[in-house]
């Protein structure tokens, strides 16, 4: 809104000098796109070998993940992490996503 209104008072202020920003502004837009989509190409290379370098650490890491946990049955089961610390559970099972056993219970059918 701030901008808006900043382009109206040079508008009444300099008419000719607003006018040639209103139509110039989609070609410098154009025209920066390329540095754009370089500026996200680096950050992603930067991430990807960021994120190579911290494999080995990671693997050989000797702490669990914080995102699941084993229940007593052994399965895993994918929790949150509350602003206060304490763990809540997620009604979705890891085990049942990956072909582990389902623990949801079968609607009855009915018969015709």
């Amino acid at each position: 809104m701030l901008k808006f209104l900043l382009w109206l008072l040079l508008l009444v202020i300099c008419w000719p000098l607003a006018l040639l920003a209103l139509i110039a502004y989609p070609f410098v837009w154009l025209i920066l796109l390329p540095f754009r989509l370089l500026g996200i190409v680096v950050d992603g290379v930067f991430d990807l070998l960021k994120a190579i370098l911290a494999l080995p650490a990671r693997i050989l890491s000797s702490r669990p993940s914080k995102s699941t946990r084993r229940t007593a049955g052994g399965r895993r089961e994918a929790v949150n992490v509350t602003p206060s610390g304490r763990l809540r559970t997620s009604a979705r099972r890891i085990g049942s996503r990956f072909g582990g056993v389902s623990n949801r219970v079968a609607a009855p059918t009915r018969g015709r």
